[in-house]
């Protein structure tokens, strides 16, 4: 089982950028088992992209649930660890489907990123009340919330790194968002106000 792995947006941004870009997926909002991954997913439900075409692939779906079983376990630290120093990436997005579905879980990641200072990791994400809590997130963890969520009432617009989405690019420039549809890096620039174009 590959632990990392690149969709299509990620090794077009890692050309792009000259960068190691890879990812770790998770099932997205449900296990095959009905097991919550997305604890706080609200208004995605609807339209996540990770419910869709490649997705939906059997061997996908055995692929996401066994990343999921793993994650849960005392192994997953070591193992990702291992990983990272075979496949030697610059950066990690952590969930390109799937969220923290726990603060066990998320306290797993921090852990990782600690370890491996020399790789930036980054995560959308609507499990936003376990990162406002008192966990110490790395400096290397670049965190984006992302709207839509039970909790979005707890995002800061105005000082939190955070994704909206939009119909077109033209009201995503218009709104003073940065572009990240198709690089992905853009993501974790200065401008924390981050922008998806609806597909």
């Amino acid at each position: 089982m590959n632990l990392l792995t690149q969709n299509a947006k990620l090794k077009k941004t890692s050309l792009e950028n000259k960068m190691r870009v890879f990812n770790f997926s998770l099932p997205a909002y449900k296990t095959k088992d009905k097991k919550t991954v997305c604890p706080f997913a609200k208004d995605c439900i609807k339209y996540c992209y990770a419910q869709k075409g490649n997705y939906k692939y059997p061997a996908v779906i055995k692929g996401l649930n066994k990343r999921y079983e793993l994650s849960k376990t005392k192994d997953f630290v070591p193992m990702m660890n291992a990983t990272i120093i075979l496949e030697r990436p610059t950066h990690i997005r952590i969930h390109d489907s799937g969220d923290f579905y726990s603060v066990e879980y998320l306290n797993k990641w921090v852990e990782i990123a600690n370890s491996n200072k020399d790789v930036v990791f980054y995560a959308y994400t609507k499990s936003i009340p376990f990162f406002k809590g008192c966990i110490n997130i790395p400096t290397n963890l670049k965190i984006i919330f992302s709207e839509g969520s039970k909790k979005d009432n707890l995002i800061n617009t105005l000082k939190d790194r955070h994704a909206r989405i939009f119909k077109s690019k033209e009201l995503l420039a218009a709104a003073g968002y940065i572009n990240a549809s198709n690089n992905d890096l853009n993501a974790i620039t200065s401008n924390k106000k981050v922008g998806l174009v609806y597909h």
